[in-house]
């Protein structure tokens, strides 16, 4: 038998496939392996101290090491360590975060199905959503609308709403009745002379062209983020929604605000949905829902979405959908305190004060000449750079930059070559200026090294 390897590194690469990584390369380079965290850092199994300038992925809202999120997981352990919500069945901890989340919706919603991802959730999104068209006697009401580069997810249907190549290209993706149309980032997509009050207007026109030449009466609902986020954390243009909404309302088109990013506090409000004035129909949750703690995520409906499908499920005799671990009594029990926490020690409040500090360094980063442009709100935000001062393709400069970033501890994430920020929402001022100095000196590094 051959000698298996020995460090948890050479581990890894021997038998783990990673997601977002060129496999090769994985095999010569390794991972960087995390061993613990506290606070708004982790540390990886050589001693080395990061700020976790990502939150993970987007979403440890409360920080790393918080006791009483461990405490809530031990103790439902103990008691109840697993039970589902199939067929008429339910526990106290799913009851009580599915109360909770529809008295927290910003809009009015009648119910909460768990999933346990935000690809799920956006997956089940759309499931429901044909459900619905089929109940009401639309059976061609099936496309669904999303957007260039927007991000929700990575199942097969829920890849297919994400906006992103490298999300399809050889997955024979994306499916037939997903269509996309125009990201709202305005540097990138105005025409030559356009104001941004006219881009966000023809964002809004181009989704009604689109609609149009499909036809209304099969396009069933649009999916958005309120601040794109792994697309390149694009905030939009003012009057964007105020633009894109009446359409939507126009040819009865459900709207699903994908808050799996924004919400719990994220842009400065719980919801983005709150931040931008939206009236969704469908909201979908994960991430900082349990602070990524436990995997969890929540599909919202409206008493509109809801009442044909229950009609459906009547007629058929049962709704054919759904997980072995959604509404996981630990997983909720975890949600249920970390939603205590952000309360009690009101983070959104915390996001909203320390908010433009980090914005403020956040533009600072602009006076690197790598840096094209910034954009962000609350507590995330991306520093665009320009893929051509490295005369290379474009995430040359971001891959750079990433590992350079690394190295002087700060862990960010390069989408091509926006580099993103999206610490915990614990993160002090003290912190977000020992964060963006970090940014300022690894820039710094990069452009005196090309």
């Amino acid at each position: 038998m051959a000698q298996l390897p020995n460090s948890l590194e050479a581990r890894d690469t021997a038998f783990q496939l990673h997601s977002y990584a060129d496999a090769r390369r994985q095999e010569e380079t390794g991972a960087l392996v995390i061993e613990k965290g506290e606070g708004i850092y982790v540390e990886d199994i050589n001693g080395k101290r990061y700020i976790e300038g990502m939150a993970g992925l987007w979403s440890v809202a409360v920080g790393f090491g918080e006791k009483r999120l461990v405490d809530a997981a031990a103790r439902q352990m103990e008691k109840l360590p697993y039970y589902h919500t199939f067929t008429y069945k339910s526990h106290g901890p799913s009851i009580e975060l599915a109360e909770k989340l529809v008295e927290m919706a910003p809009v009015p919603m009648s119910k909460a199905y768990f999933t346990n991802s935000g690809s799920e959730a956006n997956d089940t999104a759309i499931k429901l959503i044909w459900y619905r068209s089929n109940a009401l006697g639309q059976p061609e009401r099936k496309k669904i609308i999303s957007r260039v580069r927007g991000y929700h997810g990575v199942t097969i249907a829920s890849a297919s709403l994400t906006g992103l190549p490298n999300n399809h290209r050889s997955f024979d993706l994306p499916l037939p009745q997903i269509l996309h149309t125009t990201c709202p980032h305005y540097r990138t997509m105005k025409k030559d002379g356009e104001s941004e009050a006219d881009f966000a207007k023809r964002c809004a026109q181009d989704l009604e062209d689109l609609i149009l030449a499909e036809g209304p009466e099969t396009i069933a609902a649009f999916f958005a983020e309120p601040v794109m986020g792994a697309g390149g954390v694009v905030v939009p243009p003012d009057g964007y929604w105020e633009a894109v909404q009446p359409v939507l309302k126009k040819y009865d088109i459900l709207f699903v605000a994908d808050e799996v990013i924004c919400g719990f506090g994220r842009t400065g409000n719980m919801f983005g949905t709150e931040t931008y004035n939206l009236q969704p129909d469908m909201m979908t949750l994960s991430k900082a829902l349990s602070s990524s703690y436990q995997p969890i995520s929540a599909l919202l409906i409206n008493d509109t979405v809801y009442q044909p499908i229950a009609d459906e499920s009547h007629k058929i005799g049962v709704l054919g959908h759904g997980y072995t671990g959604s509404g996981h009594p630990v997983a909720a029990a975890v949600a249920l305190e970390n939603l205590k926490i952000i309360e009690e020690r009101d983070l959104v409040g915390h996001v909203r004060a320390i908010a433009p500090t980090f914005q403020k360094r956040l533009a600072g980063l602009t006076e690197n000449p790598l840096v094209i442009e910034t954009r962000g709100i609350g507590l995330i935000g991306a520093a665009e750079l320009s893929h051509e001062a490295l005369a290379a393709t474009p995430g040359a400069l971001g891959a750079k930059t990433n590992a350079m970033f690394h190295d002087k501890g700060l862990i960010s994430r390069n989408m091509l070559d926006a580099m993103a920020f999206c610490p915990p929402l614990i993160i002090t001022e003290a912190q977000v200026n020992e964060l963006f100095d970090i940014a300022e000196a690894g820039l710094k590094a990069v452009q005196e090294s090309l």
